[in-house]
């Protein structure tokens, strides 16, 4: 395991049991997401580095009965949450690195990622290897509950001009790892971008 790993799993360890009390208002938020997302039935889809699952209910009622999700994160603790609120119903818990997932190529539809990207040791490997599952003209979403601004006032700070979700560093970030941004909402209610798996 990496020091990248071991940083990871340590943070979000200790905070995977209060992990959905400390957020409680959430879920509208990652429901609206998967909505403007535009899954179908029967879809394949990916929720990459899960957490506690929040997004599992809504990725679900998005593909229906006939779908697939896979729920993938790094944390045993945080799995552990996403099983005891019965997340699990909703898609298959796997614990695993998303940098090396144990998928074929181009299996999925789609990939929704929650707040992961702040936290991939190699944004445009691992955002490759997101590519890499995904079958040509695929979907990626890149969402997090609050915007850039608001998510840094939070913290005491300003934005980060070299933060990786300013649209200016992430719309190449994307197009150097397999995908083409299609749309870009950075408010204080949501942050959502999405992008398009190339040829």
């Amino acid at each position: 395991m990496t020091e990248d790993h071991t940083h990871v799993q340590e943070f979000f360890g200790v905070r995977a049991a209060g992990w959905d009390r400390k957020f409680p208002d959430d879920g509208p938020a990652f429901a609206a997401a998967v909505a403007e997302f535009g899954l179908r039935p029967g879809d394949r889809v990916l929720d990459a580095g899960c957490g506690t699952g929040r997004a599992l209910p809504a990725l679900r009622a998005a593909v229906g009965p006939s779908g697939t999700v896979v729920a993938a994160d790094l944390t045993a603790e945080m799995l552990a949450e996403a099983a005891r609120a019965g997340r699990d119903a909703d898609g298959v818990l796997l614990r695993t690195d998303v940098a090396r997932l144990p998928l074929r190529d181009a299996c999925l539809d789609a990939v929704f990622a929650a707040g992961l990207i702040a936290h991939l040791p190699r944004p445009a490997e691992n955002l490759r290897e997101l590519a890499r599952v995904v079958r040509p003209g695929g979907r990626l979403a890149l969402f997090h509950p609050i915007g850039r601004a608001a998510l840094a006032a939070r913290h005491g700070r300003e934005p980060s001009p070299e933060d990786l979700r300013a649209e200016r560093n992430l719309g190449p970030l994307l197009a150097g790892s397999g995908w083409r941004m299609t749309s870009y909402a950075d408010e204080d209610a949501r942050f959502l971008a999405l992008a398009v798996r190339e040829p």
